[in-house]
């Protein structure tokens, strides 16, 4: 069994997808006998195979790791930020591909983004969730969830702002820490506009699986998204996800799901929730579309795909 080095730039005990996917990896590759360590960039130490997350962050550590030892593997696994902004502008991005002898996707539309030299390295790991929740919305009033720490990347609002489109007596729940100057103070404004909407801050993981299993619906409203984990719970939970048609998205629900809207398009969302308020047929849709792609983002899926990947690099 191999020694690995497991380096993510989220820090402990931080609550982002990077870390939550690193925790994650590092257990499945316990599991299967390997030694794992994980730290935010590799310090020299021995190892059998690097694995990185984020291409532009962790560029140092692969560079580093390649120049001593030229003969052994690097894994690197590609978030968000690296597939929809930093590849196009960072010489340091685009050099860690190079490097890389495979390369992980967290959903499959990431793939169209690559060029063929880099695609043909590329490896799709959907990101998996074992949640104990299932379906549970209330029976009064309708909630719609949205999850996720408040950053511009995340579109944050775009539900809050759609409840200006709607008349019907619903709550638009929102979990996460304000990561951003000025956002703390645009969520208590939007408080203050409507009272449909609340923020509840940062929540435990076990809170936060709780409101989305307990909400008719999930609003994933992201500008970009390496593959979000949040898809992924709400996929396990049984939750029907109304998403932002963009890349990430489409690679985690499939380009056929009925559930999108454009980007930035509150009064779509808005006609989308209306839609699943009023007519019952159209959630059965959303749910099937899901259950269809379910298997996919189980613990046994991601753990085997990623001991295919590993023992690809390994001679």
């Amino acid at each position: 069994m191999a020694r690995i080095a497991l380096v993510t730039p989220a820090r402990p005990g931080a609550r982002n997808g990077n870390r939550h996917t690193a925790r994650r990896w590092a257990g499945f590759l316990r599991e299967l006998g390997h030694r794992v360590s994980i730290a935010t960039g590799w310090n020299g130490q021995r190892c059998d195979l690097l694995i990185a997350l984020h291409a532009r962050r962790s560029h140092a550590s692969i560079a580093a790791f390649r120049a001593a030892h030229p003969d052994k593997p690097v894994l690197l696994a590609l978030t968000g930020t690296d597939l929809y902004r930093d590849l196009p502008q960072s010489r340091e991005a685009r050099q860690s591909l190079r490097i890389a002898d495979r390369i992980i996707v967290l959903q499959d539309d990431a793939l169209r983004r690559l060029a063929p030299a880099i695609r043909k390295k590329a490896r799709v790991v959907f990101q998996s969730a074992d949640p104990p929740d299932r379906h549970a919305p209330p029976a009064g009033r309708f909630r719609v969830a949205v999850i996720g720490h408040l950053r511009a990347v995340k579109d944050p609002f775009r539900a809050a702002r759609a409840l200006s489109h709607l008349d019907q007596d619903l709550e638009v729940v929102q979990v996460g820490e304000a990561l951003e100057p000025g956002y703390a103070g645009k969520a208590r404004a939007h408080m203050r506009r409507d009272a449909r909407y609340r923020w509840l801050g940062g929540r435990t993981h076990p809170q936060t699986l709780g409101w989305i299993a307990r909400s008719h619906l999930l609003v994933v409203s992201s500008v970009m998204e390496g593959g979000a984990n949040v898809i992924s719970e709400a996929m396990r939970i049984g939750t029907p996800v109304l998403g932002s048609r963009m890349s990430g998205n489409l690679g985690m629900l499939g380009r056929a799901y009925p559930g999108y809207f454009p980007l930035y398009d509150e009064r779509a969302l808005a006609r989308l929730i209306e839609k699943c308020m009023g007519e019952k047929g159209f959630q059965t849709r959303l749910k099937r579309a899901m259950a269809a792609r379910r298997a996919r983002f189980s613990p046994a899926a991601e753990r085997k795909a990623l001991r295919r990947v590993i023992e690809e690099l390994r001679p």
